[in-house]
């Protein structure tokens, strides 16, 4: 039987990592979102003319999810539009059922039309598959985007997963706007 006072430690001691983060300023966090946007690049061909095409995208560089039993994701990332942070953001989401392990991703949601980047622009908050649909497209490293092939308003990207917990899901996850410091 494990003992309660070491689970809710250890549970503590994986949830540490989520909140660091959300005391990043707009400046430190753009330039995670440079990072993960030349790493994006780095691992998939046809990237840099996919974001020019898209009327906007939201760019996680770092998303964490720890879980036993109850599982938790977080992170915070920057709206692109016209190639400049327009706004910030932060993803949590929660899954309950099997489960055990840590694991870091990026993310990148791709609008694809003004109108899909209107409409997540204008909610109050915006929950994957209750106030928007996301294709999740799985490319691994050294795949090539075939954007005529995509036809979905908005489309998401996982990649540079690294863990022992490997999740290719992005529903109920949901995204809220934050504020920075400067």
């Amino acid at each position: 039987m494990i003992n309660k006072a070491w689970l809710s430690t250890f549970i503590i001691a994986l949830l540490l990592p989520l909140s660091a983060s959300a005391s990043d300023s707009a400046a430190v966090l753009d330039a995670k979102v440079n990072d993960a946007i030349d790493n994006f690049k780095r691992e998939v061909n046809g990237a840099d003319v996919f974001l020019r095409q898209a009327a906007g995208y939201l760019v996680f560089p770092r998303v964490i999810k720890v879980g036993i039993g109850l599982g938790v994701e977080t992170g915070e990332g920057a709206l692109r539009v016209a190639g400049r942070s327009a706004a910030y953001y932060r993803t949590t989401s929660g899954s309950f059922g099997l489960q055990l392990g840590a694991q870091a991703k990026s993310i990148v949601i791709a609008f694809m039309t003004k109108e899909s980047l209107a409409a997540f622009r204008n909610s109050s908050g915006w929950q994957v598959g209750v106030d928007g649909s996301v294709a999740l497209i799985d490319i691994g490293a050294g795949k090539q985007i075939n954007s005529k092939n995509i036809k979905d308003p908005v489309v998401g990207f996982i990649f540079g997963s690294k863990g022992l917990m490997y999740n290719l899901t992005l529903e109920g996850t949901k995204i809220s706007r934050v504020q920075k410091d400067q």
